[in-house]
């Protein structure tokens, strides 16, 4: 057990219990709260980081909430009829006989009761004060024991920390970066890393073996609930090792900090191809939690006489027991759909007299009979479909299923999931080059490398596995290149010349020359992970000191301005805006 006693205290005001009655303690904390006994008489809730115990002041008039306090007394028994059962110090109370006020406090600037929304700019405009609620204290806590895990479990499996550089050449990682100006160069530039990657491809080919690191990335990109501008993320890499490898270095990590935090350890993560969890669940990172799937219909459809479902593709979803929804909730999912890129969304209640629909008109009872029976349709349900190209159905049915079914993150248990065998390339962009699914350093499969030759992009599939967690994707990885031909070669199909190659990448090609093994990694988010396991729905909940949705600081007012001489020392000057 933790001794945490020090020269101001003996022990921790949350520590306390029924075996400690007798014993003269020393505590140091906050007044959480007072309430007055007669009329020299207070109880005085003392809090710190481990929790609360109750104080028995004799004239405790001039204590204040929010003050620190050092306190000496005797711990007793409370009275059985005042004891707290939802306290875990509730059995016992402190005979206070000292009390020195260490510093007082003005009224803080919100309570501190978890039970109190407060707005969240201002929590975080007074985040040193925000973090002393119980909420905020546990959470962090939740992070410590994540991290330490994690760490422990890359050390058993042989994996060395080794710490990458922060300022490093800007690569393109697919999102912007945060660049810092060279005072030495004036009109250079550093770039804060998005990632480690290539520093460490470089330690495999370094001999460095097994690598891993929780490393700081930052990438200039929107927010939203899980997405900071700068996060935390467990970095790996090994040399001599095949994809299933490193997906069982993952799972033992993952595994290992979800026991730390719930006290359970996750069974053995299912994998699931890429191609099966687009046709099944419209996503890449699907929320295996709950059913409503989509549903090949194409072949039911394949002679229709109705022109909405002539289509490439027709799918649909079952939603059990959502025959109730009304008519405007389905006309505005409707036009949802549309917004999402689909013509249209084809509504369909199961009703006791048979399907209620606005196109049940258009249907053959035997289309009617197949569609209710792929569907495994049943009285009360709803039945929506998509028509229309492949990728379009999957992605809007897939929208209308989370939107629809989709509890919240920390209902339902954790769902781990490998999604695997990504395409290497997601898609073209309006000039016909194409867009990788990750970054130009993942190996093609090998027997797709004539797809490749050929220019059949799309066909080609990549060596490459995203975690997924309840609908959240933690991390991606990948087996990546290490011959120089290759590398090269998907360089060359992603526009980027070999004058270029040399100009950005030089450093890894080059170091591909001197005997590079093969090798695969992977990276997952702390952030996200330790959000789901915390039971919170945003990831600023387990970060001690977050940016805003705006990617504003409001406790140091950052991003702020600087003065002309710092602009001048680094070279720079500010445009004015443009219309």
């Amino acid at each position: 057990m933790t001794d945490y006693s020090t020269s101001l205290r003996t022990d921790r005001c949350g520590d306390l219990r029924v075996g400690d009655v007798g014993r003269q303690v020393t505590l140091c904390g906050w007044v959480d709260r007072r309430r007055e006994h007669g009329e020299h008489l207070a109880f005085v809730d003392l809090r710190d980081r481990s929790g609360v115990v109750q104080l028995v002041i004799d004239g405790a008039h001039d204590l204040r909430s929010e003050y620190v306090l050092q306190v000496t007394g005797t711990v007793r028994e409370r009275p059985a009829d005042t004891a707290n059962d939802g306290l875990a110090t509730g059995a016992v109370e402190v005979d206070t006989t000292d009390v020195t006020v260490l510093s007082t406090a003005e009224p803080p600037p919100f309570p501190l009761d978890d039970r109190i929304d407060v707005d969240e700019v201002v929590r975080l405009r007074h985040r040193y004060v925000d973090l002393r609620r119980p909420r905020m204290q546990r959470n962090l806590e939740v992070r410590a024991r994540v991290n330490s895990a994690i760490r422990q479990a890359m050390e058993e499996q042989g994996f060395v920390e080794v710490e990458t550089p922060m300022l490093i050449a800007s690569t393109p990682e697919g999102a912007r970066d945060f660049v810092v100006p060279s005072r030495k160069e004036p009109g250079s530039f550093y770039a804060l890393p998005q990632s480690p990657q290539i520093f460490k491809q470089l330690c495999m080919v370094g001999g460095v073996d097994r690598y891993y690191q929780i490393a700081r990335c930052l990438r200039d990109e929107d927010l939203r609930a899980d997405r900071q501008f700068e996060f935390m993320q467990l970095d790996a890499e090994a040399s001599f090792v095949s994809q299933d490898d490193v997906l069982a270095f993952i799972s033992h990590a993952v595994s290992s900090a979800t026991e730390a935090v719930t006290g359970e350890r996750p069974g053995e993560i299912p994998r699931m191809s890429w191609d099966e969890a687009m046709e099944r669940f419209g996503s890449d990172k699907p929320d295996i939690r709950f059913g409503m799937e989509l549903v090949e219909l194409t072949e039911v459809f394949a002679d229709t006489g109705f022109r909405a479902f002539q289509a490439p593709c027709v799918k649909g979803i079952r939603v059990p027991g959502g025959a109730d929804l009304s008519r405007n909730r389905l006309d505005d999912l409707t036009e949802q759909c549309k917004q999402w890129g689909a013509k249209g969304l084809v509504w369909m209640k199961v009703e006791d007299d048979g399907i209620n629909s606005p196109v049940a008109k258009f249907l053959s009872d035997e289309e009617m009979g197949a569609l209710r029976s792929t569907l495994e349709a049943e009285i009360g349900d709803l039945l929506l479909i998509v028509a229309d190209e492949r990728h379009t159905v999957r992605h809007v049915l897939g929208l209308v299923r989370l939107e629809l079914g989709r509890p919240p993150v920390t209902e339902g248990g954790l769902h781990f999931l490998w999604v695997v065998d990504f395409p290497l390339f997601e898609g073209l962009d309006d000039t016909g080059n194409p867009i990788p699914a990750h970054h130009p350093f993942t190996m093609p499969h090998e027997e797709d490398l004539d797809a490749l030759e050929r220019g059949d992009l799309l066909d080609v599939r990549s060596r490459a596995y995203d975690l997924v967690l309840n609908g959240w994707e933690l991390g991606s990885g990948s087996v990546r290149i290490h011959r120089r031909e290759i590398q090269e070669q998907i360089f060359a199909v992603l526009g980027i010349g070999a004058e270029e190659a040399q100009t950005k990448f030089g450093f890894l090609l080059d170091a591909f020359r001197y005997g590079a093994p093969p090798h695969a990694g992977f990276a997952f988010g702390m952030d996200r992970l330790t959000a789901i396991l915390a039971g919170e729905e945003n990831i600023r909940e387990v970060i001690a000191y977050p940016k805003t949705q705006s990617g504003a600081d409001p406790l140091t007012n950052a991003p702020a301005r600087i003065d002309e001489h710092h602009l001048t020392e680094l070279g720079l000057r500010i445009l004015p805006p443009t219309d």
